[in-house]
């Protein structure tokens, strides 16, 4: 098993856990099912990840708004992690005051400001504009990591990021033509959140090595989820739960098929086929975010919407090869 590194880190989306970098073995029996297996996660992890745009959404459609559905969201996931935690802690040592410290630091960007950043400006946006602009989180650790380490960006890299970048410009375009107010409002609001995650993974790369993914992904979600919870308490009277079914059983699956279950299917494909390849078939995400929301949410989509998601996804796939960002 090799020691997880950041650059690892780097090639996995938002919504991603961050999960130690397993490789495959070169050969053994069943290895092709095992590859097979592992993609399938991969891909599931990255639909149902996607998914939870499409949930947002549609809570918003029955009078809820983001700091509510956010605690809900993160009230059925916070069992779960706490569970996770338990079991993880149990195979590791204590932790120490710095890492718990630069825990809970994670688990606030990472988790709980890129959650509510992205929450909010699913209120203005589309959700496939939401989802390119989360893609471009590999592209912003990149230029994090660059500045932060000294680390020059290469030509290749460059291109990469620009093309990335047009790609958002495109499917921004396709928003306003479409019609819809505070369109810059949410689209800031989303990048926010990508930056918040890519600083979550530029900071996140020491930690990984000594706690392990699996405890630093439900420790730093436990912290999320508190803040969340607090927040709510903090800026919502309890009368706010007043809700229709409708937004409960969303919340449930939000919860639970588009949190919990792809941060573990996710893990468990990095530990079949790497997390290089586990954040290439990745890429589905927004693929799968343009065909759910022409089903569930009837936006519409044009040849702008995907001209920019090819982009952003050719940007993103070669900046995820580069593998000396961060050291």
């Amino acid at each position: 098993m090799t020691q997880p590194q950041a650059e690892d880190e780097l090639a996995q989306p938002l919504d991603v856990a961050p999960a130690e970098a397993v490789e495959a073995p070169q050969a053994r029996p069943g290895l092709h099912a095992v590859s097979r297996s592992g993609l399938l996660l991969a891909a599931m992890g990255a639909i149902a990840f996607s998914g939870k745009a499409i949930i947002v959404k549609l809570g918003y459609r029955y009078g809820a708004d983001a700091v509510t559905l956010l605690a809900l969201r993160m009230l059925v996931a916070f069992p779960f992690f706490l569970l996770m935690g338990l079991w993880a802690a149990r195979r590791s040592a204590a932790l120490s005051k710095d890492d718990l410290g630069r825990i809970l630091l994670l688990g606030f960007l990472g988790y709980y400001l890129a959650s509510f950043l992205d929450f909010a400006g699913l209120a203005y946006i589309t959700a496939t504009l939401e989802r390119l602009i989360l893609y471009l989180t590999p592209t912003l650790a990149a230029l994090i990591g660059g500045l932060a380490f000294r680390k020059r960006i290469s030509r290749r890299q460059a291109w990469a990021l620009g093309v990335s970048y047009a790609g958002v410009a495109l499917a921004f375009g396709h928003d306003l033509q479409a019609g819809g107010s505070n369109i810059a409002l949410g689209s800031v609001l989303v990048f926010g959140s990508a930056l918040a995650y890519a600083l979550y993974l530029v900071g996140s790369g020491e930690v990984v090595a000594r706690v392990g993914a699996v405890r630093l992904t439900a420790y730093a979600s436990s912290v999320a989820s508190v803040l969340c919870l607090l927040q709510f308490l903090l800026l919502r009277p309890l009368g706010a739960l007043v809700l229709p079914w409708e937004v409960y059983a969303l919340s449930l699956v939000n919860g639970t098929l588009c949190t919990v279950l792809p941060v573990l299917a996710v893990m468990m494909a990095v530990a079949r086929i790497g997390s290089a390849l586990a954040a290439q078939v990745g890429m589905i995400g927004p693929v799968s975010t343009i065909v759910l929301s022409l089903l569930l949410l009837g936006e519409p989509v044009g040849p702008w919407q995907v001209a920019g998601t090819v982009l952003v996804m050719a940007g993103v796939f070669v900046v995820s090869q580069q593998k000396a960002i961060v050291r």
